[in-house]
């Protein structure tokens, strides 16, 4: 088991900052790939990032990218996400998720990954 729990959501600005924590505990963090997703009011869970088991390798769909970024910290078993320049269509719980496998987290049923953290909301107004 690997129980994972998000922190570092707030309200804050368009063209803001904000930097998500997530942190791991249980079986062997570094086994795994980490991503997080996100769900905004009425719509479907959303891919936001994913990074591999070293931190070399990392992807994100078109409507972050340049402006997100995932990084994470094996010693400390806690995965980031950095967002600049934050839009109000950002505004969403962030989950973070836990999965064996690295590839396709973009076209998987995010449903499917291994562990889910409960989540933090950030929102980002106009």
């Amino acid at each position: 088991q690997v129980q994972l729990v998000e922190s570092g959501g707030g309200l804050v600005q368009a063209g803001d900052s904000l930097r998500l924590s997530c942190a791991a505990s249980g079986r062997s963090f570094s086994g795994y790939a980490m991503g997080w997703f996100r769900q905004a009011p009425g719509k479907e869970r959303e891919f936001v990032a994913a990074i591999n088991w070293s931190g070399s390798s990392t992807y994100y769909p078109d409507s972050v990218k340049g402006r997100f970024t995932i990084s994470r910290d094996n010693a400390k078993n806690t995965v980031y996400l950095q967002m600049n320049s934050l839009k109000p269509e950002d505004t969403a719980v962030y989950y973070c998720a836990a999965d064996r496998f690295f590839g396709g987290w973009d076209t998987r049923d995010p449903y499917g990954m291994d562990y889910w953290g409960k989540g933090t909301l950030v929102t980002v107004s106009s």
